[in-house]
């Protein structure tokens, strides 16, 4: 997997007063965990100065825009040399610069300015370059992380317009085949769905395929903008005119359940062919941040008609760098570099929240190695049942969201005041202890996750039984996924032959899945708490077997709710409890995390739950025992912006471990555990 790693530079403007806007930048190198902030030595902020109207009088010149716009962002001394400083390590490192402009909510006409067209301090065409990245950033309300997508999995849908009639407005046609052929070879072996027959761009069928779960859209039609409004030229079940409110697309991806990771919207050249400046590109390039705050991660939009050479070169290049790394900007840039010299080369817009600028993962062994060198001892371990599932909350992060989504959704209801831990839900969740009660953390838990199912997955569930046990609307919302064609990772891990399952979830989805196997599984719980200490020591009498296998919960369970792990104050607690006294976990369980491959599925690493459970085995006696499986494997779940760098996370896991051999799959537990079932059953090699 290419590295996603950038020297990232982020310039922020806010606004101070007419034409005067405040900038602050940040610049990190990769690798670094600090970052250097801009200091203007005078203990005020920088100050950009933009005339918006001499601007508009430079609309026919990009150069001329772009020298002004770049003049009035670098007039700073400080400014300039903060850019220079950040270009010239980039270079130095070998590495490409991320520039994200982030423009704030108090200054919306910042967003109209061909910020493309930028010049540098040295008078170079900033962003002409593929060893540039730029792209406006723009925050969002929305909750949902972004699951990074396998590669080979993306699936793409291309909705392009044609309605008939559009000569009557002086609209050329749109020449379907021409925009078809260049996308679906660029895209090469991805799934792609099309709606470009008669009557099909509709926007009730384009909504339709979205809802089946679209990574990107690509929408080519014709734009207009009118009365402050964008207006997009769709087409009806009979192939004539529907013009549709931009808003009205928005509205349709701001209610999906999952939104598109891309949006690209492609505005065609019509009567103002041969323009620099038109309603067209007014019409999309306003869709952007409009999309952005609906929570689609990244939006290209073109902000002119643009015209159809152009096109036929940067788009097919966009894409075929998109499938062939995932990255969107640095896919753009790439792409905007081959039309540099075209007169509108600076016409697509990249409007985007992603801060790897990543939509996709090539799954695999990370580090120096491109394959699992040890699956044949792996496959052997499992088959003897000396291996030791430890199933993370991420098994189950399809139906219920990540603990980060939980965590903002809190902190968001219940006003915590601490910016920068708003997605830590243990120190939210420790917040809510303290101002309201202890048992309210438990109860919002319960709560929080029945509100999730229905939000996601209404039609899993008949409504009448929305009120059963959570345990019970699980496993139908799962039934309900399996049936739609969906992988369940806990299916899969229920399969293996092995005695001991420990985990960290405080659902029963395991058991559950054992049980539909015709295994006969026993549930245990963790004694750090007393209350469940009888049935704790009677999972710890057990000799299981893989038909009589034991799912041994350590962070407690839905029904025993006292020994669930939640706040802070419970991690210390379950930590000091394990740790003084070893025999509050079944032996047969330490023997399983002392003298077993261990095989980690379902976590992030720089969460609490990771942590405090590597603290707690390691506590365990017998760890000497763990070096003799050199073949530990250990997935860490992906999400964008969060443990890009493969070969730091295995250093990091080795020092756990005591220098084990701990090898990372880079990838979520559903593409390791589709690898491991494959290879179990002699499919893949």
């Amino acid at each position: 997997m290419a590295s996603a790693e950038c020297a990232d530079l982020e310039v922020s403007l806010t606004r101070r007063d007419a034409g005067l806007y405040a900038i602050e930048m940040r610049f990190t190198q990769p690798g670094s965990e600090a970052d250097v902030r801009l200091e203007t030595g005078a203990g005020e902020a920088a100050m950009a100065h933009i005339d918006l109207a001499a601007l508009r009088e430079q609309l026919l010149d990009a150069d001329a825009y772009g020298a002004t716009l770049g003049a009035a962002l670098f007039g700073s001394a400080a400014a300039a040399a903060m850019y220079a400083r950040a270009e010239a390590t980039a270079q130095e490192l070998g590495t490409p610069l991320r520039l994200r402009l982030a423009i704030g909510a108090d200054a919306p006409e910042l967003h109209a300015l061909r910020w493309e067209t930028l010049r540098s301090p040295a008078g170079a065409r900033l962003v002409a370059s593929e060893q540039v990245q730029f792209s406006r950033y723009l925050s969002s309300a929305d909750w949902q992380a972004v699951r990074l997508r396998p590669q080979t999995e993306l699936r793409v849908l291309v909705a392009i317009a044609n309605p008939a009639g559009l000569g009557e407005y002086g609209l050329a046609a749109v020449d379907v085949e021409r925009e078809w052929n260049g996308v679906r070879e660029a895209l090469g072996a991805l799934q792609i769905a099309a709606l470009k027959e008669p009557g099909e761009a509709t926007l009730d069928r384009i909504t339709e395929q979205l809802r089946g779960g679209i990574d990107v859209l690509y929408l080519v039609c014709h734009g207009t903008w009118q009365r402050g409004a964008s207006w997009l030229w769709l087409e009806d079940a009979e192939g004539k005119i529907d013009r549709v409110g931009g808003e009205a697309l928005v509205e349709r991806i701001a209610g999906l359940g999952t939104r598109p990771r891309l949006v690209v919207l492609a505005s065609c050249e019509g009567a103002g062919a041969g323009q620099t400046h038109g309603a067209e590109g007014e019409a999309m390039a306003a869709l952007g941040p409009s999309l952005a705050r609906a929570g689609v991660p990244a939006v290209l939009a073109m902000q002119g008609t643009i015209s159809a050479q152009t096109v036929s070169v940067l788009m097919p290049k966009f894409f075929a760098e998109l499938r062939r790394e995932g990255q969107v900007d640095r896919a753009l840039a790439r792409a905007r570099a081959a039309v540099q010299d075209r007169r509108d080369w600076w016409m697509p817009a990249l409007f985007m929240r992603l801060r790897s600028g990543r939509i996709s993962y090539t799954p695999g062994f990370g580090g120096d190695r491109s394959s699992f060198e040890k699956w044949p001892a792996l496959l052997q371990s499992i088959k003897a049942g000396r291996c030791t599932p430890i199933v993370g909350p991420g098994l189950a992060e399809p139906l219920l969201g990540g603990s980060r989504e939980l965590a903002r959704r809190w902190a968001e209801t219940y006003h915590y005041p601490l910016a920068g831990d708003r997605e830590d839900l243990p120190q939210v969740a420790q917040y809510l202890v303290v101002h309201q009660d202890p048992n309210f953390p438990r109860d919002e838990l319960e709560s929080s996750q029945r509100t999730v199912l229905r939000e996601r997955f209404p039609l899993a569930v008949p409504k009448d039984m929305w009120e059963a046990p959570l345990d019970e609307l699980l496993v139908k919302v799962a039934a309900w996924r399996q049936a739609q064609g969906e992988q369940d990772s806990h299916a899969t891990l229920a399969a293996l032959p092995l005695p001991i399952f420990v985990t960290t979830a405080v659902d029963r989805l395991l058991e559950h899945n054992l049980e539909a196997r015709g295994k006969a599984p026993n549930s245990a719980v963790c004694a750090w708490q007393g209350e469940v200490e009888a049935e704790a020591g009677a999972g710890a009498e057990l000799r299981p077997d893989p038909q009589r296998p034991l799912v041994y919960h350590l962070f407690g369970r839905l029904d025993a709710r006292d020994a669930m792990v939640l706040t802070e104050d419970d991690y210390f607690d379950f930590l000091i409890g394990v740790t003084g006294n070893r025999d509050l976990i079944p032996v047969t369980v330490r023997r399983a995390l002392a003298d077993t491959a261990l095989l980690f599925l379902g976590f992030h690493m720089e969460d609490w739950n990771f942590r405090v459970l590597f603290r707690s085995i390691m506590s365990q006696q017998g760890g000497g025992r763990r070096k003799r499986y050199a073949h530990i494997a250990a997935q860490i779940d992906p999400e964008q912006g969060r443990a890009v760098d493969i070969e730091r996370a295995r250093r990091y896991l080795e020092e756990y471990f005591d220098e084990a051999d701990i090898t990372i799959y880079w990838g979520s537990a559903e593409d390791f555990l589709a690898e491991l079932r494959g290879r179990l059953e002699g499919k893949a090699t």
